[in-house]
């Protein structure tokens, strides 16, 4: 039997050169870097990725050079198979069990809200198609249907989904969470990790703090495991850095993947870039050494100087 998915999960950060193609070399050396981390594990074709911003020629090269990277160095990998035309991402599920990765994220069909029934006969038809390699049902805030715990539970019982990313919604998430959601490895995001191992619910996560520095979060979720006391002391000064300095740029419309881009340009890992694919809007680098500098004096144990 598999062990559970858990920890750390890293984003693969799609880089664009000015043209608006897609710079495959910068890619290739962003995979080495993550790997370089030791992270628990990295996924690609997440929202950081963008997945909806890619032709299938596209889909299948960045996969096929993430696969290779990470099968040669034991990486654990999962492939984000995710396409908003339900058709097209069960052919993109198809093409990415060839590659073996340790499972594959996908998300609802997100043209029209999905009913309960629609979503569990989508997630049937998945697991099928999956034959054996499990799924994970990425449900982030800005689906056209957002599920409760509740939901989650209906929709995903009987599929060959073991493991969402979901959002924390509702007055009492936590205890929706442990009344429900049992039976799937629960991902919260990076900067409630912490939290979300006390309350006894998160896994791990698909870490917006893994975007910002790799190794930092690994660092942190391995701190979670020795001295909680002290990785949610860390917790309140990461939270300040996102709540204060982060989303106020999602206030302006920026896309969450023009933040988890922000993110890695202040960490300086990888030359991603904070370039999104268009039509979408991308954060000035400018904005990136002055937050660095705020970063290093928050957190300075997620971003080293």
């Amino acid at each position: 039997m598999k062990q559970e998915l858990s920890g750390n999960w890293a984003s693969l950060l799609l880089p664009i050169n000015a043209d608006d193609s897609i710079d495959f070399v910068r890619l290739a050396d962003a995979v080495d870097a993550l790997i370089g981390a030791r992270v628990d594990g990295i996924y690609s074709n997440g929202t950081a990725c963008e997945f909806y911003a890619q032709t299938e020629a596209e889909f299948d090269e960045i996969q096929s050079i993430f696969a290779a990277k990470c099968s040669a160095a034991g990486m654990p990998f999962m492939i984000g198979a995710s396409q908003t035309t339900p058709v097209m991402q069960l052919e993109r599920l198809r093409r990415a069990i060839q590659l073996s990765p340790r499972a594959i994220q996908i998300i609802l069909p997100d043209w029209w809200p999905v009913s309960n029934d629609e979503a569990r006969a989508f997630l049937l038809e998945a697991s099928e198609i999956a034959r054996g390699t499990e799924l994970v049902l990425y449900n982030p805030p800005h689906a056209k249907r957002v599920l409760t715990p509740a939901d989650l539970a209906a929709v995903t019982s009987g599929t060959a989904v073991v493991a969402t990313k979901l959002t924390m919604a509702g007055g009492d998430f936590y205890g929706e969470a442990r009344r429900h959601l049992g039976h799937l490895a629960v991902f919260v995001p990076g900067h409630h990790l912490a939290t979300g191992m006390r309350e006894g619910v998160a896994a791990g996560a698909f870490s917006n703090i893994a975007c910002l520095s790799p190794g930092g979060a690994q660092r942190w979720t391995e701190l979670m495991a020795t001295d909680l006391d002290a990785a949610l002391e860390m917790e309140t000064r990461i939270r300040a850095f996102i709540t204060g300095h982060i989303l106020p740029f999602a206030q302006e419309g920026y896309s969450n993947a023009a933040l988890d881009k922000l993110l890695a340009a202040i960490g300086g890992w990888a030359n991603v870039g904070t370039r999104l694919r268009a039509p979408y809007r991308s954060i000035d680098e400018a904005a990136v050494p002055a937050l660095r500098q705020v970063a290093r004096n928050l957190i300075p144990e997620i971003v080293n100087p």
